[in-house]
């Protein structure tokens, strides 16, 4: 058997079976020997790997079959991973999505997640990494309701609409608001750190010199206080900060 087809994409009735204890997850990676590779670190990792080369396979396959997570190239032959995330989520497609590539602006990162992606990770990534992220991608708590919407409290967030209410009203939030509200209540009762927080949002793994976290959560704070709400999100001093169903 050649890797490339030991590697072809699984149609439908040939996905495997999920295992006790595994998480079955579809990787949409067109390059042969990257996806051959990541699918043999992970499944020694106890995942079930299902490959899709091109984002028309990853549609057909997660429409005729159930899927734990995904990860998801950015550059995809026939349909690019973008459009593939928009249309899941248009779909209502609420299985966590995580995007891997290599495109690792700001900017992308920022599209990225306000497209519906739960994470985005700039390749080239350790396994380790990877396989970390996902299991914190599995520990996040179910969405309640409607596919895509994150409730706490008073406060409401439809990730697949961009749209945040606290009490019923309507609050406008920047796209830097928006992620940065969507994992702290993603992560609600839980301190999520600043560090967190740099990593997942704006994408730096160093601390920056200027106060850039606290700036944007005392924004976020004066859009979301109004009577009769009052706090909603708690400082955890020396650490980062916290929503919880006290909201």
């Amino acid at each position: 058997m050649t890797p490339e087809s030991r590697y072809a994409p699984r149609r439908a009735g040939k996905i495997r079976l999920r295992k006790n204890g595994t998480m079955r997850l579809l990787l949409v990676e067109d390059d042969v020997e990257t996806a051959a590779f990541m699918s043999r670190e992970l499944t020694k990792r106890l995942y079930d790997v299902v490959i899709a080369r091109d984002g028309r396979d990853a549609l057909f396959m997660v429409n005729d079959a159930n899927f734990d997570a995904i990860v998801l190239d950015r550059r995809l032959p026939l349909i690019d991973g973008m459009e593939v995330l928009k249309r899941l989520r248009n779909q209502d497609v609420s299985t966590p999505i995580l995007m891997l590539t290599a495109l690792g602006a700001l900017a992308d990162k920022v599209e990225g997640l306000d497209g519906g992606a739960d994470d985005y990770v700039v390749k080239p990534v350790e396994i380790d990494e990877l396989d970390a992220r996902l299991r914190a991608l599995s520990r996040r708590p179910a969405v309640v309701g409607e596919a895509g919407v994150l409730r706490v409290g008073s406060i409401e967030v439809n990730l697949l609409r961009h749209k945040v209410k606290r009490g019923g009203q309507t609050i406008d939030l920047l796209p830097l608001e928006f992620s940065v509200l969507a994992m702290l209540l993603r992560n609600s009762d839980k301190v999520v750190t600043r560090k967190m927080l740099l990593e997942e949002v704006w994408g730096y793994d160093f601390e920056p010199k200027t106060n850039i976290v606290d700036a944007q959560i005392a924004r976020i704070r004066t859009k979301l206080n109004f009577p009769p709400h009052g706090e909603a999100i708690v400082t955890v001093r020396g650490t980062g900060y916290m929503i919880s169903d006290a909201a």
